[in-house]
């Protein structure tokens, strides 16, 4: 059976990996630091859900802390590294820019050196559409330039993929790295656009709305995000021979290595996101309309074909169908 380690097993993407690989009965030993970013409660609760199923373990410790992680990944010896775990979210990283310097590039390097040792046959590293920065040029495609980005966040992300360029180059180490747009759906972070908006409307308080509303974002259903790794798992890079790369493929001609979007290839605009929310809630918002946000951008919009090619397989659920199946939940495991 594959065995997969995975980062960030008590957050919002790695809750739901785990738990698609797990049900096709691969083994799965999670890492997370469970951190207090947000609420714990709601991580002790998605890790409740995993816990106890056949093929399950979990390590509770943090990405910098080096001995900890390399013995959990001793002890699982995986064929497979998914690395999730990140200190997360745009705004933050402008109040507490050290957190994203401390996870996501010293703990991204000591589970780079993990993967190295145990010569896993794919490691494969989360990265984000914010990386894309001041680029205005969209469809954003993978082998567009991404040397302009806007937050310490993004900066960390474009050198966690120049890091795992480098180790796939000099320890030919099969290397993907994939870029996520705007997820959404059950389970999700807090600090996150959709429970902020779910939860300030059902109690009758003001949303922020920044740039007048003139936001547009490729919101991508978590369950299609999920499927998307899963299926990349299986399209491992391979170093070209010739040194040729097939056109529109962001492979590196002098490593095992590839970056993907995963995103639902549809520029969504913001305000027709929130009338989705107001609609599956039955309450209008009272919408606070403010300045853009510094380091914020007016739009996403990912270009899947790569992805496409190398799976098969592109995020396709509506926006509207999405809102209903995350307030579903919320209703349920949410609101108050």
């Amino acid at each position: 059976m594959t065995r997969v380690f995975i980062t960030g097993t008590a957050g919002f993407i790695g809750f739901h990996l785990a738990d698609l690989l797990l049900s096709e009965g691969m083994i799965v030993h999670g890492f997370d630091g469970m951190t207090d970013y947000y609420d714990i409660s709601l991580k002790r609760r998605r890790l409740a859900l995993l816990e106890g199923r056949p093929g399950f373990t979990m390590t509770e410790a943090m990405l910098e802390d080096d001995p900890a992680l390399s013995a959990a990944v001793d002890a699982c010896d995986p064929d497979i590294i998914v690395h999730l775990a990140a200190q997360a979210g745009v705004r933050y990283s402008l109040e507490n820019p050290r957190a994203y310097i401390d996870s996501n590039l010293v703990g991204t390097f000591n589970l780079m050196e993990a993967a190295r040792r145990h010569h896993v046959s794919h490691l494969m590293m989360a990265s984000t559409s914010s990386v894309y920065g001041a680029n205005t040029d969209m469809p954003f495609t993978e082998t567009q330039k991404a040397d302009l980005p806007l937050t310490i966040y993004a900066a960390t992300k474009k050198a966690t993929e120049a890091m795992g360029h480098a180790y796939a180059h000099l320890h030919d180490l099969p290397t993907t790295m994939f870029r996520f747009f705007t997820v959404y759906g059950p389970w999700g972070r807090p600090d996150m656009a959709p429970i902020k908006f779910a939860s300030r409307i059902v109690k009758g308080e003001p949303i922020d709305i920044y740039n007048h509303g003139d936001m547009y974002r490729d919101f991508t259903y978590v369950l299609d995000l999920v499927r998307g790794i899963r299926l990349l798992m299986d399209a491992v890079p391979e170093r070209p021979a010739d040194g040729q790369v097939p056109e529109g493929d962001s492979l590196s001609p002098v490593a095992p290595f590839r970056v993907v979007n995963i995103g639902n290839s549809e520029k969504v605009r913001l305000l027709d996101f929130i009338d989705a929310l107001e609609s599956e809630l039955g309450v209008k918002a009272i919408r606070n309309y403010m300045e853009m946000q510094p380091g914020d951008v007016p739009a996403t919009w990912a270009d899947a074909s790569l992805l496409q090619r190398l799976t098969g397989y592109r995020p396709q659920t509506p926006m509207r169908d999405g809102v209903a199946g995350f307030v579903s939940w919320f209703r349920s495991h949410y609101a108050t």
